[in-house]
Order: C-alpha cells, then sequence, then structure tokens
C-alpha cells in the first residue's frame, strides 16, 4: 500500500538526499527491503514506525554506519554508498543517533568544540547563531553534559551537529525521553533551522503529533518496507497511527 502522494524516489527538481532500492540485512535478517525515498533541500521528512521496524537501520544506512547490500544513496549528484561515514559527514551529512550520544564528562563548550573536528582549523569555534537557536546552552557551556536534563541533551546534540556545516541532518527519535513542553520548542527549533538553513531535515520518530508539527512528508515503514508516503497536507492520521499503535 502506498499513499497519495508520489511514488518514492520519484521527486525531482531540489533533492538533497536520494535513497533508492536500498536492501539490508543483519546476518540473515532482511531489515530493509527495497526502501527509496528523497529528501529536498528546506524540507522536513519524518518517517514514522514503531520500533524494531528499520527506522534506525535506515538513517544508519544512510550515514554509513551499516553497509547497504544493494541499491544506492545518492547526495546531490554524488553516489555515497561506499563512502565512511567520516566522508559523508565532510559531504554534508550529519546525523543525531537515538540516545543522543553526547560526552557526559566533557563541558557543554567541549562537547560542541567536538562537532568541529571535520573543519579547517581556522572555522573551529562556535558561531553565535548555535547560541541564538539554543540559548539555553549558552548558560550551560561550563556544565558537564552528563549534568544536563533530557531535554537540553538533546538541544546540545542537535547543536553540535549543526556546528559541521550539514545540508542533510538525520535525527533518530529526538523526543525520546523527552518532556512534552520541550518537545514543543523542539518543533518550532528544527522548523527554524529548516527555514533559515535551508537544510534537508530527515526524522525517524513513532510520536505522530510531533511527525504533523514539523513534516513537510511522511513516510511510514513496516518490517522494512516503506508503505506510505503523503505529503503533510494529504495525511491520513488515523490511517497513519494504525502503523505506530502496539
Amino acid at each position: 500500500m502506498r499513499g497519495n502522494g508520489a511514488p518514492a524516489g520519484s521527486t525531482q527538481g531540489n533533492k538533497v538526499l536520494s535513497v533508492e532500492a536500498v536492501d539490508l540485512y543483519y546476518g540473515a535478517s532482511y531489515t530493509l527491503r527495497r526502501v527509496s525515498l528523497t529528501a529536498k533541500k528546506g524540507e522536513v521528512t519524518c518517517i514514522l514506525g514503531r520500533n524494531g521496524v528499520g527506522k534506525t537501520s535506515l538513517l544508519r544506512a544512510i550515514f554509513g554506519l551499516h553497509p547497504i547490500r544493494s541499491g544506492r544513496i545518492r547526495w546531490e549528484d554524488k553516489t555515497i554508498s561506499d563512502l565512511p561515514p567520516h566522508e559523508r559527514a565532510r559531504s554534508g551529512v550529519a546525523m543525531v543517533p537515538q540516545g543522543r550520544e553526547i560526552f557526559p564528562r566533557l563541558t557543554v563548550l567541549e562537547n560542541l568544540m567536538t562537532g568541529f573536528a571535520i573543519l579547517p582549523r581556522s572555522l573551529r569555534h562556535v558561531p553565535d547563531e548555535i547560541y541564538t537557536l539554543f540559548p539555553v546552552l549558552k548558560d550551560m557551556l561550563n556544565r558537564r553534559g552528563g549534568d544536563l536534563s533530557g531535554g537540553q541533551q538533546q538541544q546540545l546534540a542537535i547543536a553540535r551537529a549543526l556546528a559541521t556545516k550539514p545540508k542533510v541532518l538525520l535525527l533518530d527519535e529526538p523526543t525520546e525521553g523527552i518532556q512534552p513542553s520541550i518537545i514543543k520548542d523542539m518543533a518550532r527549533t528544527l522548523k527554524r533551522i529548516r527555514d533559515e538553513r535551508g537544510l534537508s531535515i530527515v526524522v525517524s520518530e513513532q510520536v505522530l503529533s510531533f511527525a504533523l508539527d514539523i513534516a513537510d512528508r511522511v513516510l511510514v515503514i513496516e518490517n522494512g518496507e516503506i508503505v506510505r508516503d503523503d505529503p503533510r497536507d494529504s495525511v491520513d492520521a488515523a490511517q497513519v497511527s494504525k502503523f505506530l499503535s502496539v
């Protein structure tokens, strides 16, 4: 089954990221099945699904953390399927993993500085726009990352990813463990990042309300396959929620 939107992989024009008929295996387990999608400049693409259906595997495959069996991944007009993660990062792809994975013993500032490792030394400074997007971090620069709340750690993880000046930002389950008021703030910030930076943002999620708040396009993954692909205005929330209920 597929939604009323165009088939995944068919979007033309200003697409930045293209996943084309990707198969991925964990041992004998067929994890991703002919998955295709495109992410356009200045748009948020949300990938919805239950735990264990392939959302994280898809983002990790895009970033190069899991090798694909077949298909290809393209960024702009270049195939990046065989590039290691650090080369994909240099090409403009950044990822905030599930669980955030900040350095708990490093300060907020030291965590931010780790994001600059791929940049020339002359560019390794925290731009003011980071603190404009995440003002709470400016007041906590000397606090250890492990002492921050879950929401503050997520802001730090996103800010660190933005420090690499990406063109594609991958976010894996960003609302996990975050209180509702912070989720609303995060939605506003992501839309601001999209609008001001013109990024392609690809988000894996289980929280439908958050996805509908930020998305320009909504995909649903089930058993490793994309089963719905719709522009935000055409999303049938009742139908999509059936793929999220336990």
